[in-house]
């Protein structure tokens, strides 16, 4: 088999992967572009951006009727699951539709199918051999293995965006981002949902009396937790309108219509055969150096979720990782380091809750003099005027530099607002330097004054 031959080969067709193949195209390189699945990746197809529709729909209708006897006179808010399904594809079909012809229109070369490892300098894909001087790993990640009896009985995030209508009653595996998003939107939806979590705290990456706060308001709207639980097996119910029971190791159990894998995602590196290419691995991802390559085979390169660099798995980042591989690919000398700072990250929850820096715990290892502002927000008039809703802050100091060392957020537009604390932190700014800001009122903006 004679084989194809590129200046790089890019497996992976998401942010970063599609990134880094458009600007080699652009600086003259011959291009080949793999991808087992529609071109365009996860986050336009399968995650950020189509979650987002959903979760927009959930906020309007939880506003609206908290909205009731306040703001308007009718709170009466129903979602067409049917309808939003309908209005995500919007967003998403142009992309499966028009991405790889986008991408041909640049001179590079798609192919389809599952990329492996022949060599260190090459690939087979769908029965052809492709060579290049770099490769260019940026495959993703996929859901974890649950590891239980009945697993093939769960639907992942994937299908449940493609679901056009839900059930009574939904069971969402975990407590992290995916389960607690999208359990925020089944019961804006009027549906009946239950979350179990393996551990002691849902969504584990933030403030934990911020989590705290939002687990209360989801109750209140008739999310039922189980904690520290443990799913022993998933089962046919065939003689229920639930047809699917969850039998947990305490011996209580759920009967739903649908069961959600919300409990994590691991690096998509399983069918590269990445040993054949002498590409070091490990359950983290593609162990990379500090330019995003390779740590075994400098020929390789990897971005994105799909990569150990010890940073979250998160979009802004692989698309940072990516400017630094576009970078280093071809450069005479590699050297240059992705420019993260620090990285917000956001679950959109119904509110959304948000967090840059050091945790509590760690800020306070890590600094000998630390000043915690906190409060609870939820009767602050910015939120009363939306018809009320559960909100709160923390804010770390470090007390000899006024410099902030992390903020976290639970309300209405705390996704936006964290972004303020991004800016700041990035370029070394006080809090003393935050609260002689003058931001327009009245907006949450505003009320980074009062939590300073």
């Amino acid at each position: 088999m004679s084989d194809q031959h590129f200046d790089v080969i890019v497996i992976g067709t998401g942010p970063s992967g599609g990134t880094i193949a458009s600007k080699a195209a652009e600086a003259g390189k011959s291009v080949a572009l793999v991808d087992s699945r529609t071109f365009g990746g996860n986050c336009a197809l399968r995650g950020c951006n189509p979650k987002k529709v959903y979760v927009n729909a959930g906020e309007l209708a939880d506003q609206v009727r908290r909205a009731r006897g306040k703001l308007i006179e009718d709170g009466q808010a129903r979602i067409d699951w049917s309808g939003l399904h309908d209005f995500k594809e919007e967003f998403t079909r142009p992309v499966a539709e028009g991405k790889e012809d986008a991408f041909r229109e640049k001179g590079i070369k798609t192919f389809h199918g599952v990329a492996k490892f022949v060599d260190q300098k090459a690939i087979q894909v769908a029965g052809q051999r492709l060579a290049a001087n770099r490769i260019v790993i940026a495959t993703g990640a996929r859901p974890s293995d649950l590891g239980i009896e009945g697993k093939s009985l769960v639907t992942t995030s994937d299908d449940f965006l493609q679901l056009k209508q839900l059930p009574r009653t939904v069971v969402f595996i975990g407590g992290g981002y995916i389960s607690m998003e999208f359990a925020g939107v089944v019961a804006a939806a009027g549906h009946s949902v239950y979350v179990i979590e393996r551990n002691e705290q849902i969504l584990s990456g933030f403030d934990p009396d911020l989590v705290q706060q939002l687990r209360k308001e989801y109750e209140s709207r008739g999310v039922t937790f189980h904690l520290n639980a443990t799913i022993e097996s998933i089962s046919k119910n065939d003689d229920a309108a639930d047809s699917l029971r969850v039998s947990m190791k305490d011996e209580s159990r759920i009967d739903a219509g649908l069961v959600v894998h919300g409990a994590g995602r691991v690096p998509n590196i399983d069918a590269l055969q990445l040993s054949q290419g002498n590409v070091a691995f490990s359950e983290n991802g593609i162990a990379v150096n500090e330019f995003m390559q390779s740590s075994s085979n400098p020929a390789v390169f990897a971005t994105g979720d799909c990569a150990d660099s010890g940073m979250p798995r998160l979009t802004p980042v692989a698309n940072e990782e990516a400017r630094a591989v576009s970078k280093n690919l071809f450069a005479a000398e590699t050297d240059y380091v992705p420019q993260y700072g620090d990285v917000p990250k956001i679950a959109f929850t119904i509110p959304s809750i948000a967090s840059i820096g050091l945790s509590e715990q760690k800020a306070r290892e890590k600094f000998s003099d630390l000043e915690v502002r906190s409060g609870d927000m939820s009767d602050w008039g910015s939120v009363r005027k939306t018809g009320s809703t559960v909100a709160g802050y923390k804010l770390l100091i470090d007390s000899q530099t006024g410099k902030i060392v992390s903020a976290h957020i639970l309300g209405p537009n705390a996704e936006e607002t964290i972004n303020l604390f991004a800016l700041a932190m990035r370029f070394g700014h006080t809090a003393t330097d935050m609260k002689s800001t003058l931001f327009a009122f009245p907006t949450s903006a505003a009320d980074v004054r009062s939590m300073l």
